[in-house]
């Protein structure tokens, strides 16, 4: 899958309304969509690509010979799983109809397999026009969702059927047609993922087999449902999620430094990291030889979580996570518990690593655990289903702790 927060195509046709399609973009940042703009040609006579372009913070490709070696209508149209077309002109509502794609923004239409929405604006006499009618029926039936047009003033002194609708009824309808949620909108999250290392020397380092999947699946997660998500990553190979403010750290000590100043900014913390228990004291600015890696001397890394745990104000949530080797699920649960008690947290997952189980893998089972003694058993998962479930406990307690 992609990586993502939440990504929608808006496709810009050539009718007067485009310049209604400058604030549709703005409120759908506002609502924590990353938008791509593909304008068509004709409809830069109403708004230019300079404008888009500033709008949208995103470079604007408008033709179709532009970047080939990109194939970008085959990538946008993987890209983004929501495609809409504002304003959707009679024009463009007949190409697509026929199945036509003799531009950028069409031939997007036809290679994507996501959710498509047609806004369509134009006169009254177009709107009911049967070649129109019998165009959006067909669309209809193809799985298109029509957003249909207001009634009110056109250009000049026309009024009636055929009017831009309203943003927020355009917005209304994307959700509505889609199983998107924005329950986090409003909500700063702080993720972590991914394994510190320790540095022995300059070659060698303590480190665990965390790969950084589960945060980032969360990270995603979160953004999709409309939190500021910052992720703190530390030692993956894992790409950027889009729409995701990211900062990479390597050691334990690297990693509290920027928890310690973003907490505090932060609705929720969710502790998905693997990190070092213990650092290397004597750390060597040269290779060590064999001859002298017969010991070691450690100390122990801070406590992070619980460091921040005794910090958090009544409003904040924070998540743990604990990868435990155990003899059954009855040990599983009473270590979760106990670092869920001793490290005074809101919620933990705890799983069971044994034999490396986990870690690097895109699959996990294991408790998450509550304060109440909640105990909400999870089946072999996709980490990606897991995130969800984590939110949506997590979601509950931050309507809880902010009322």
């Amino acid at each position: 899958m992609f990586p993502r927060g939440r990504k929608l195509l808006l496709g810009v046709s050539a009718g007067i309304s485009a310049y209604k399609s400058c604030e549709l973009l703005r409120r759908l940042q506002d609502e924590g969509f990353i938008v791509d703009v593909v304008p068509t040609s004709a409809s830069l006579n109403f708004v230019g690509k300079a404008t888009w372009e500033a709008l949208s913070g995103r470079k604007v490709v408008t033709e179709f010979w532009t970047e080939v070696e990109n194939v970008p209508h085959i990538s946008m149209a993987k890209e983004n799983d929501l495609v809409v077309i504002a304003p959707a002109t009679a024009d463009i509502i007949a190409k697509i109809s026929a199945g036509m794609a003799d531009d950028l923004l069409t031939n997007i239409v036809l290679a994507s397999t996501g959710i498509k929405f047609l806004v369509p604006a134009m006169h009254p006499e177009m709107w009911s026009n049967p070649a129109t009618v019998e165009n959006i029926e067909i669309l209809k039936r193809r799985g298109f969702i029509v957003i249909e047009p207001d009634e009110g003033r056109m250009t000049g002194a026309d009024f009636g059927l055929g009017r831009y609708p309203e943003v927020s009824k355009i917005i209304s309808s994307i959700y509505a047609q889609t199983s998107l949620s924005t329950d986090l909108k409003g909500y700063k999250i702080l993720v972590t993922a991914g394994g510190t290392r320790e540095p022995i020397d300059p070659v060698r380092y303590i480190g665990n087999r965390s790969s950084g999947k589960q945060g980032f699946a969360i990270a995603e997660a979160a953004a999709s449902r409309g939190a500021q998500v910052h992720l703190v990553a530390a030692n993956t190979d894992l790409p950027i999620i889009e729409g995701v403010i990211t900062t990479y750290v390597q050691t334990a000590d690297e990693m509290a430094a920027v928890l310690n100043v973003e907490f505090a900014h932060s609705d929720a913390l969710i502790m998905s990291a693997a990190v070092a228990d213990a650092k290397v004291r004597n750390y060597s600015d040269t290779k060590i030889k064999k001859s002298g890696l017969d010991s070691i001397n450690l100390e122990a890394n801070q406590d992070i979580l619980q460091k921040l745990s005794q910090a958090k104000r009544k409003d904040q949530v924070i998540v743990g996570f604990a990868a435990e080797t155990s003899k059954g699920e009855s040990d599983l649960i009473a270590a979760g518990q106990k670092k869920l008690d001793g490290k005074y947290l809101d919620m933990i997952y705890v799983n069971d690593v044994t034999s490396g189980a986990i870690f690097g893998s895109d699959s996990t089972e294991g408790f998450i655990i509550g304060r109440n003694q909640d105990l909400i058993r999870v089946p072999r998962i996709s980490k990606q289903t897991l995130s969800d479930i984590l939110l949506d406990q997590m979601c509950s307690r931050l309507e809880l702790a902010h009322e």
